[in-house]
């Protein structure tokens, strides 16, 4: 299994209706966001990560628009000062989607939180693709629980292609799947409507704190 075989297979996985697949084939503005997650699966292979941080789904305002788990146009364009991911200096491409958004707050949140920590973690969604409401592409729904079976195959891959050795549930949704595919993991708050906190004492609990920072 290789990166570029991995998100062929997103590309070209059929979702259900009111969902999007933003690394599908049939339209021109998912070539960008197949070529930012290979970026960041990329760096992210050379950094062996230990963990994986698995949330939900896709958020119009984040994932569905860079095609990078728990980032937005902002970072994706400035990149994270200490951190060396992301940027236009790294390769990665602006969305020409929805130029009025720039910002996603869980990504904040999520980017304010771990470069506290020894090792970066690989982030990733349950469900990797974009549930909406019925005619709102700029909305976010929870994936439906039949829905979250097309997610298994994509994290079992991403099992094979990093070191992973602890498995975080980022909320609800995520604890659900992770439980139905038989997987050893322990779950955090998901940061989002007031679970910063949360969320944050939840990883200082698994992950090692960088001492120098």
């Amino acid at each position: 299994m290789s990166i570029n075989t991995f998100v062929d297979q997103l590309a070209q996985t059929a979702v259900p209706r009111h969902v999007y697949n933003p690394y599908s084939y049939d339209r021109p503005a998912n070539d960008d966001r197949r070529h930012n997650l290979r970026r960041y699966l990329d760096q992210m292979i050379a950094r062996q990560p230990r963990c994986l941080l698995v949330a939900e789904a896709p958020g119009y305002r984040g994932c569905r628009l860079t095609g990078v788990p728990f980032s937005s146009p902002h970072i994706l364009q400035h990149g994270l000062d200490g951190v060396g991911l992301y940027g236009t200096q790294h390769g990665y491409r602006l969305p020409a989607e929805w130029p009025h958004i720039r910002r996603e707050a869980s990504a904040t949140i999520v980017w304010q939180t771990l470069p506290r920590f020894e090792r970066l973690p690989l982030l990733w969604n349950a469900f990797p693709f974009h549930p909406h409401r019925p005619g709102q592409p700029q909305s976010n729904r929870p994936p439906k629980t039949s829905e979250l079976a097309l997610g298994q195959p994509f994290v079992t891959q991403l099992l094979v292609l990093f070191p992973i050795q602890t498995i975080v549930a980022v909320g609800n949704k995520a604890e659900t799947a992770l439980s139905r595919w038989g997987l050893d993991f322990v779950k955090v708050r998901h940061p989002s409507q007031g679970g910063k906190r949360a969320f944050q004492r939840g990883l200082a609990e698994i992950l090692v704190i960088n001492s120098e920072a």
